[in-house]
C-alpha cells in the first residue's frame, strides 16, 4: 500500500511531464533551459515509478500509462538531444558569421590594423631609417640574423614547434584583448603598436639580402595569425568601450552584454591562432616552393572572407533592426 500511495502522490508529476511532452510534440524548440532541466528530472522519476509499478504488479492500466508516458518522454528527450547538433551548426555557420559581419568594433580594428600596417610597410620600404625608428636597430639586426639561413626542422621536431607556437603566438592577441579592456583606448594603442612594428619589419625586409628566407617563412601562416590578432583586439575593445558607452544599462549589464558579443569573436580568433600554429610548424619552414606557400595564404584569405562576408552578409539587415 505504501508503494501505491507513493505512486498516486506522484500522479501530478506524471501530468506535468505529459504536458511538457505535448508542448515538445507540438514543435516548440525554443524551450527555456529551466524547463529542459525539469523535463529531464521528471523523465528520470517516471522511469523509477515505472520500475516500481512493474515490480509490485500494480493495476495494468497504471503500468500501461507509465509505459506510454516514458516512451513519449524518451522520444522527445532524444529528439531534443539530436537537435542540439543542428543548433551548434547554426551557431557556428550562421549566427557567429553574422555577428562578426555586423561588429563595428571588428571593422574599426581591421581598418586601424591594416591601415597602419600597410602605411608603415610602405614607409619602411622607402626608408630603412623609418623601420629603425619604429622597432629599433637591434631588433632589425636580430631579425636579419634570424633569417640569414633557411631553417628546415626535422620531422620529429615539428610537433614540438607547433606546441610552442600554440603557446607563444596567442600571447600577442591576448595582450591586445587585455589592453582593450582599459576603456578601449589600450586596445587601440596595442593594435597600432603591433601593426606599426610588423609593417615596419615587413617593409624593411623587402630590401634585405635575407628577404627570400623571411617571406618564405611568414607568407603561409601570416593571414591567419594577423587576423587572429585583430579579432582579439576587437573583442577587448568592445568590452572596454562598454564601460564608457553603456547604452542606458548599468555598467555591469553593459559589460555582460558586450561579453556575450565578444565571445564569438574571441573563439574565432583562437581557432585562427591554432590553424596558424599548425601551418607555421609544418608548412612555413618546409622546403615547399614559394608558390605552394603563397597558395596556402590565398586559400586562408578566401576561407576567412567566405566565413565573415559570404556567410555573414545575409544577417546584416537583422543585426541593424
Amino acid at each position: 500500500m505504501r508503494v501505491l500511495e507513493r505512486l498516486e502522490s506522484r500522479r501530478r508529476h506524471w501530468q506535468e511531464l505529459e504536458q511538457l511532452c505535448v508542448r515538445l510534440e507540438g514543435g516548440s524548440r525554443k524551450v527555456p533551459a529551466a524547463h529542459v532541466s525539469r523535463f529531464a528530472g521528471l523523465y528520470r522519476s517516471a522511469c523509477a515509478d515505472l520500475a516500481l509499478a512493474d515490480a509490485y504488479q500494480l493495476p495494468p492500466a497504471t503500468i500501461q500509462y507509465l509505459h506510454q508516458l516514458v516512451g513519449r518522454a524518451h522520444n522527445q528527450l532524444y529528439r531534443y538531444e539530436s537537435s542540439r547538433a543542428s543548433g551548434w551548426y547554426r551557431e557556428v555557420f550562421v549566427d557567429v558569421p553574422q555577428r562578426l559581419f555586423a561588429d563595428g568594433c571588428l571593422r574599426l580594428a581591421f581598418a586601424i590594423f591594416w591601415g597602419v600596417f600597410l602605411l608603415c610597410l610602405f614607409l619602411a620600404w622607402r626608408d630603412a631609417d623609418f623601420a629603425a625608428q619604429v622597432v629599433g636597430k637591434e631588433s632589425l639586426m636580430s631579425l636579419e640574423q634570424q633569417f640569414s639561413f633557411s631553417y628546415r626542422p626535422q620531422a620529429d621536431m615539428q610537433a614540438g614547434m607547433a606546441g610552442f607556437y600554440i603557446w607563444h603566438n596567442p600571447t600577442i592577441g591576448l595582450r591586445c584583448f587585455a589592453f582593450g579592456m582599459l576603456a578601449g583606448i589600450g586596445g587601440l594603442y596595442e593594435t597600432v603598436f603591433n601593426a606599426s612594428a610588423l609593417g615596419a619589419e615587413f617593409g624593411f625586409m623587402i630590401h634585405s639580402p635575407n628577404a627570400d628566407n623571411f617571406y618564405h617563412f611568414v607568407t603561409a601562416h601570416g593571414p591567419f595569425e594577423l587576423t587572429a590578432i585583430v579579432l582579439l583586439a576587437a573583442a577587448g575593445m568592445r568590452l572596454g568601450f562598454s564601460l564608457i558607452d553603456t547604452h542606458g544599462y548599468s555598467r555591469a549589464d553593459s559589460v555582460y552584454r558586450a561579453a556575450q558579443r565578444s565571445v564569438p569573436v574571441m573563439a574565432v580568433g583562437v581557432v585562427l591562432f591554432l590553424l596558424a600554429a599548425g601551418i607555421e610548424a609544418f608548412v612555413s619552414p618546409s622546403s615547399a616552393p614559394y608558390s605552394v606557400k603563397a597558395g596556402v595564404a590565398i586559400v586562408s584569405i578566401v576561407m576567412m572572407l567566405f566565413y565573415i562576408i559570404v556567410l555573414g552578409y545575409p544577417g546584416r539587415r537583422e543585426q541593424r533592426k
